[in-house]
């Protein structure tokens, strides 16, 4: 891999590693609030709420300028909501409800995100051929799972009461710097990793790649991308890979909040010691990631939507768990299967993204409906939660949807083989 890959994954690591760690310190924060518990999946909710309904623009941002700058200045974004979040957080005095603020706090947060994820896929499409797409996607893939263990142990960390109380002692002297909480300090910590990513942005090598905006026009805009949503969906191996990882992505964000809960049900653990189980299925995946990146070439994408099916079959078996030695390989196989599963899926909805609408529209396009499925989810997981489900029933409904699901994507994908729409992919994209 040429040595800007590598800058790319650095870029990828830190920002991702901050938004992990930024997700366990706003739930931190909304437990020192008192905040009702339907209101945590929210925080989540509320982050993916931008990469839906902007998501006929950023694509075209994505594309309109060099893709290290666009990730540089949402960086700057997710620097900004950082600080407001900071702010509500040390102006709240107990007894204070504003919870709303937070919310919207980490939807600034969520805004940077979205707009930064078109460049971040987008450039490897850019940067290298497509025959080294399977093997870049795992990399980073595997890197991002990576960030994510260690953002979520970090953030579960930077809670605790050991770290926190070291952070907390730091006061400047002579000045009161009024924060008192572990949520408080930790958000500070965390836009240092962001700033960290901001600077490997600013090193991240032009592709060459001739940027324009196509306009200016927000109707246009929107058009345009509605064009691009209905050629991806109308391809028969788009829709397979668009459909899986849509399916996949809202499934898995609700799992986060899913283990989070279990935990403290089935296991008896707080929010710190939840989080190195979230770790623990990170780790899953990145193994699964590294084993689909050296196993499965491009062409045979599909053949791993089976996978899907286990995974969601397999969660059912959390409800039986009570012990952590049982609970540690459990989210470990999960994780596995889930980074088994979405490598491949990824890496052939970019190719045909890429060759149908281009680089930026086809991230923009995969984040809509990705992220479209994380709203709906983690709605009606809040709504299960405020009518009082046990987290068991909430497990068993989740897992038996995941299954049937990928079960009706896999029926739809042998309908297309037998019926030849099937579009060629290049034999020289194999790995």
């Amino acid at each position: 891999m040429p040595f800007g890959f590598y800058i790319i994954m650095a870029a990828q690591f830190f920002s991702s590693l901050a938004d992990n760690a930024l997700l366990v310190a706003a739930i931190a924060l909304l437990i020192q609030m008192a905040a009702p518990e339907w209101m945590t999946p929210l925080l989540k909710f509320f982050f993916t709420v931008s990469y839906v309904f902007f998501a006929a623009f950023v694509g075209a941002f994505a594309d309109s300028m060099p893709k290290g700058r666009v990730m540089f200045i949402t960086n700057l974004l997710k620097i900004a909501g950082c600080l407001l979040l900071f702010s509500f957080a040390w102006v709240w005095k107990p007894g204070d409800a504003s919870y709303a603020w937070v919310l919207f706090a980490y939807s600034i947060v969520g805004l940077g995100a979205a707009a930064y994820s078109p460049a971040k896929y987008g450039i490897l499409t850019e940067y290298l051929p497509h025959q080294k797409l399977v093997v870049a996607n795992g990399w980073i893939e595997g890197l991002t799972v990576l960030s994510i263990i260690l953002g979520t142990v970090l953030g579960g960390a930077l809670i605790s009461p050991s770290v926190s109380a070291g952070l907390l002692a730091l006061d400047i002297p002579s000045i009161d710097t009024g924060i008192d909480s572990p949520a408080e300090a930790a958000i500070l910590v965390i836009i240092v990793f962001y700033a960290i990513a901001a600077v490997f942005n600013l090193y991240i090598p032009d592709t060459g790649v001739d940027h324009r905006a196509p306009s200016k026009n927000p109707l246009f805009l929107l058009h345009e991308f509605m064009h691009c949503v209905k050629l991806l969906w109308s391809d028969k191996l788009g829709q397979i890979s668009l459909a899986s990882t849509t399916l996949f992505w809202g499934a898995g964000a609700t799992l986060q909040f899913i283990v989070l809960k279990w935990a403290e049900a089935a296991l008896g653990y707080s929010l710190p010691q939840a989080t190195t189980l979230q770790g623990i299925f990170a780790v899953g995946i990145a193994a699964g990631a590294v084993i689909a990146a050296k196993l499965v070439p491009l062409r045979r994408a599909t053949g791993v939507v089976p996978t899907g099916i286990a995974m969601g079959l397999i969660v059912i078996v959390m409800i039986f768990v009570r012990q952590v030695e049982v609970a540690i390989p459990l989210m470990i196989l999960l994780g596995a299967l889930a980074g088994y599963f979405v490598v491949p899926m990824n890496a052939l909805l970019q190719h045909r993204g890429h060759i149908l609408i281009g680089a930026g529209h086809s991230i923009a396009v995969q984040n809509f409906n990705e992220n479209l499925s994380i709203l709906v989810m983690l709605g009606v997981y809040a709504a299960l939660i405020w009518f009082n489900f046990s987290i068991y029933a909430v497990i068993v409904l989740f897992g038996l949807f995941v299954a049937i699901a990928m079960a009706l994507v896999r029926k739809r994908h042998l309908h297309n083989a037998r019926s030849g729409l099937l579009p060629a992919i290049p034999a020289d994209a194999s790995h």
